[in-house]
């Protein structure tokens, strides 16, 4: 900017501006609106980067906003110390943040990807980016002041509702411009460089006369070298990507697409059968999924099964093996994420291994969340489906509860047909008991009969029996050994039949006999006592 004479004489004590008063004091307001924006999508970025890459979203959630808003008080204490020199040290404190909140999300990823931890690092960025966005206001408030000293109470109301206002344009943004934009990276790299230009343009336009002419170079150099590491981030960002997908993938990545849901990455080479992960988490193993498929769908076939809904299952895995019965007419599918689907259909892989189900004119795709499609009247129609498959991810405190809630069961119930059955994912026996028998439990109370199974080896350390299926299992041949699946086969009233139909296709792991073992398997496990799992209040880790 110009030097030049302030067009309107200060008031007493007032700082020489070369802007009117009203003017410098609208300038402020406005970097607060800016800065208070940018602060929100650092915390935001921290807590959806935090969900993905360690999950569970309320407790990430939890820890980064508490200690956010612990770390604010500390940054505001700390900035009395800084208000003898508040245009540089604000000047200072917008490089800091600029760099910080810019950065954090791609050095969170990289320790994810190459160091497997990211607790610590989520923990430190949460407290350093609390404490520099505490120290704005007193530092904007001591800023705003050597403008005008009059009407304090005013200037405090102006202060926090252009911090309010930009707040809630930043919370905004960020899920609804940037991710679905630029991603998660891209997002933090550009509103560092926002923050700082912000930030840089205040101090050394409208306050440059209380800065020394030393002052004024090293900001200009530290605003340049900001600018710099950030933009030559914005540049590598689509090899860094790559580079941490290989990290955390291997070098079998054959395609990573990021939808509007989630992260989504097949691996595989050649001709072997694909892996699935869905935000970092291994869904599908193309090597043993089988086992898993035909124990969650075939006992569910013994009785009526013309009718089939699949929640979840975007993979087409379960729909293969419905399809092997000829007698089933129709299959719905309700998936959340069209990209799966996409890619279950599309890709030469994943397509073969589900048997090109989504070919199958028996067929039918809803794109939409499984409870909210299960209340509409006009779709979920009563009694109108003899098997119900839920094949949706294991049962956690957030977002997936709700699909292992009285509620949802009740939900269920209303479309299955009198004699229908019922089908449920309920996540490993080991190590995750409780949750499994919370949600046998919920079902229970929802007016089901419960017949608790699992799917995989036997333990060995004495809490289930072993024998058959262990032998089973070895005479796979399975290059690696399968994972534990907690299976639950209920229905209205009494506690359905745990057998495989008489029509079942040659299956490659399952037997009656093989059931029987993993019916005692599961019961041997059982934990009493535990409570219904509700929207409200629920019972899951």
């Amino acid at each position: 900017m110009i030097d030049h004479p302030p067009l309107l004489s200060p008031p007493p004590g007032a700082l020489p501006l070369p802007v009117r008063p009203g003017a410098g004091r609208f300038l402020v307001l406005l970097v607060v609106f800016i800065c208070a924006a940018c602060g929100l999508v650092y915390e935001l970025e921290l807590v959806a980067l935090a969900s993905y890459l360690i999950g569970d979203s309320v407790t990430q959630a939890s820890v980064v906003l508490s200690l956010m808003v612990f770390a604010m008080g500390v940054g505001s204490l700390l900035a009395k110390h800084l208000r003898c020199r508040a245009a540089f040290g604000f000047g200072v404190l917008e490089l800091a943040l600029a760099a910080i909140g810019g950065c954090s999300a791609m050095v969170l990823y990289a320790s994810f990807a190459w160091l497997g931890e990211s607790h610590t690092v989520l923990v430190a960025f949460s407290l350093a980016i609390g404490v520099l966005i505490g120290a704005e206001i007193p530092l904007l408030m001591s800023l705003i002041q050597r403008i005008s000293r009059r009407d304090a109470e005013g200037t405090v109301a102006d202060l926090f509702a252009a911090d309010y206002v930009g707040a809630l344009v930043g919370g905004l943004a960020f899920p609804f411009l940037l991710l679905p934009w630029l991603g998660q990276i891209s997002s933090g790299l550009l509103t560092g460089a926002v923050n700082a230009v912000a930030g840089g343009l205040l101090v050394l336009g409208l306050f440059r006369r209380e800065l020394t002419v030393r002052s004024r170079r090293w900001l200009l150099v530290a605003n340049g070298l900001v600018l710099l590491l950030l933009g030559t981030a914005a540049v590598l960002v689509d090899d860094f990507e790559r580079a941490a997908r290989e990290a955390v993938y291997g070098d079998r990545v054959r395609v990573a697409v990021q939808t509007d849901v989630q992260e989504v990455v097949l691996t595989g080479e050649g001709s072997e059968p694909p892996d699935l992960f869905l935000d970092g988490r291994l869904r599908v193993s193309g090597r043993d999924e089988y086992l898993y498929h035909e124990a969650l769908v075939h006992p569910a076939m013994l009785g009526p099964h013309a009718r089939v809904l699949i929640l979840g299952g975007g993979d087409g895995l379960a729909a293969r093996e419905v399809l092997r019965y000829a007698d089933v007419d129709s299959v719905t599918v309700v998936e959340l994420d069209p990209g799966v689907v996409d890619l279950a259909r599309t890709d030469p892989a994943l397509s073969d291994l589900n048997d090109h189900a989504y070919g199958d004119p028996r067929v039918r795709v809803v794109h939409e969340d499984a409870f909210a499609w299960l209340r509409d009247p006009g779709r979920a129609v009563p009694g109108a489906y003899d098997v119900v498959i839920a094949d949706l991810p294991d049962p956690g405190a957030t977002e997936g509860a709700k699909f292992y809630s009285l509620e949802f069961y009740g939900l269920v119930a209303g479309i299955l047909a009198p004699e229908g059955r019922l089908v449920v994912h309920a996540g490993p026996l080991e190590g995750r008991g409780e949750t499994y028998w919370t949600v046998e439990a919920t079902l229970r109370a929802a007016g089901y009969g419960t017949s608790p199974y699992r799917a995989g080896p036997v333990s060995t350390d004495g809490s289930a029996p072993e024998g058959e299926l262990n032998e089973h299992f070895d005479a796979l041949g399975a290059e690696s050994a399968p994972e534990d699946w907690g299976l639950l086969l209920a229905s209205p009233g009494s506690a359905p039949h745990l057998d495989l139909p008489s029509d079942a296709p040659p299956l490659r792991s399952l037997t009656g006999e093989v059931l029987a073992v993993d019916a005692e398997a599961a019961e041997a496990t059982r934990v009493t006592g535990v409570p219904p799992s509700t929207l409200v209040h629920p019972r899951y880790e």
